[in-house]
């Protein structure tokens, strides 16, 4: 059994669905995708990178030094797409269940 993924995660895999970020294109698009409700810091992201590159969820795509520094950009590994996409359908079956009882009730849509 598949355990909930927590929130920060799920926004992490959603950002790197669209194709290889590096952190900041992560924490921005983490931002845009939950309108601002979530906004990862620098240390929380890469200690879930970190995590998620041991689980076979991500992977790193590219290193390349800017400016003196090195920049990881990271990707969705095959594990990662199907456990985010299996992550989305709970989800998505989860929000129907809850309009459909709200309809039934006559609140909401």
């Amino acid at each position: 059994m598949t355990l909930e993924m927590r929130e920060p995660t799920f926004v992490i895999l959603s950002s790197l669905a669209a194709g290889p970020r590096h952190g900041y294109g992560i924490i921005t698009d983490a931002a845009a995708l939950t309108d601002d409700t979530l906004r990862l810091q620098a240390g929380t992201l890469y200690a879930a990178l970190d995590r998620l590159r041991v689980d076979g969820l991500v992977e790193v795509a590219s290193e390349e030094i800017v400016q003196g520094r090195l920049r990881r950009s990271f990707a969705l590994t095959e594990n990662g797409r199907a456990r985010l996409s299996a992550e989305a359908e709970r989800r998505r079956r989860g929000a129907e269940t809850a309009l459909r009882r709200l309809r039934v009730t006559g609140v909401g849509a």
